[in-house]
């Protein structure tokens, strides 16, 4: 049986039309690839704001319900994926958007510093200050600085493990759940998955050459030498005291055994943990712009988690 004939068929249309491009060649190019504009919701506001961040300005993209009461809503700190490369804000509005809609809360999304041109540490930096941020200006924003998770999407969720680690190492803010979705956790690639899922079987997806180079251009000088834990979770010796957890990730995706050994780690250390395996699925089958039955559910379990965590229902 061929790795396609695995995929689930619902999900093969998005496979087949996703484009087989060099990172090393094309980076620009798919940087400036336009999304689909999906309807923006009448329920919900977008502003921007520019924060300092530690060594530049960032955007913060906030979002939050048109219509609000005196009562202080929970919040989500949202960190896009592209493999540490790739990505913007502005390609999860409608993500960010049925959070705010099906969980009635504040969204804050983080338009980090990407790698090559700012290895790491730059965008758990810029991921850090921009959390700092929405803590210190909760009453603005009436949230409850006692109710906000951190979240992300590959890269997004590396970095929402790794926010998670620095959060509890400096000891100056407080997070009540984290959801790093099939993250991007572990720079050494030899894991059964991280071989299996390579160019010759799974060309157009998220595959072993693809992230070993981009690896390589997040972490810059570190490459070649001692590997931090907040640049690469996964190396992490202590998991223990971290926030509750939740966690999904596709059988045909690159990452699954590291994302299944995390999550025995963060078990065994103490932490609540919830996961979701789900077979025939590649590396992002969930996107926004996908919408067949197995990425709405696992938007759905994903999005009714963080509700729960956050006391919503």
């Amino acid at each position: 049986m061929s790795y396609e004939d695995k995929v689930l068929p619902e999900l093969l249309p998005m496979l087949k039309n996703n484009p087989k491009l060099d990172l090393k060649k094309d980076l620009e190019e798919i940087r400036n690839f336009k999304l689909p504009q999906l309807k923006k919701s009448d329920d919900v506001i977008t502003t921007s704001r520019m924060i300092k961040g530690s060594e530049s300005e960032l955007l913060v993209k906030i979002y939050e319900p048109k219509k609000k009461t005196a009562a202080k809503l929970p919040a989500i700190f949202w960190i896009h994926g592209g493999g540490y490369i790739l990505g913007h804000p502005d390609g999860d509005d409608s993500l960010c958007e049925s959070f705010v809609e099906k969980i009635n809360c504040v969204v804050f999304s983080i338009d980090y510093r990407l790698a090559p041109e700012h290895p790491y540490p730059a965008a758990i930096e810029d991921c850090y200050a921009g959390l700092k941020w929405a803590v210190n200006n909760a009453d603005e924003f009436n949230i409850d600085a006692s109710r906000i998770a951190i979240a992300g999407a590959s890269a997004g969720g590396g970095l929402t493990a790794a926010l998670a680690l620095m959060v509890r190492d400096r000891g100056e803010i407080k997070v009540a759940f984290q959801a790093p979705l099939y993250p991007m956790i572990d720079d050494r690639n030899e894991t059964p998955s991280s071989h299996e899922i390579n160019e010759e079987n799974l060309p157009t997806a998220w595959n072993r050459e693809a992230n070993i180079i981009a690896w390589n251009m997040y972490l810059g000088k570190y490459a070649s030498g001692d590997v931090p834990i907040y640049a690469a979770p996964a190396r992490a010796a202590d998991l223990s005291g971290l926030p509750p957890a939740y966690t999904f990730i596709g059988q045909l995706d690159p990452f699954r055994d590291e994302t299944i050994k995390y999550v025995a780690r963060l078990a065994q250390a103490g932490v609540p943990v919830e996961f979701h395996l789900y077979p025939g699925c590649f590396h992002g089958f969930d996107s926004i712009f996908n919408d067949v039955e197995i990425s709405r559910l696992a938007r759905t379990e994903f999005i009714n988690a963080l509700a729960r965590a956050l006391n919503c229902r």
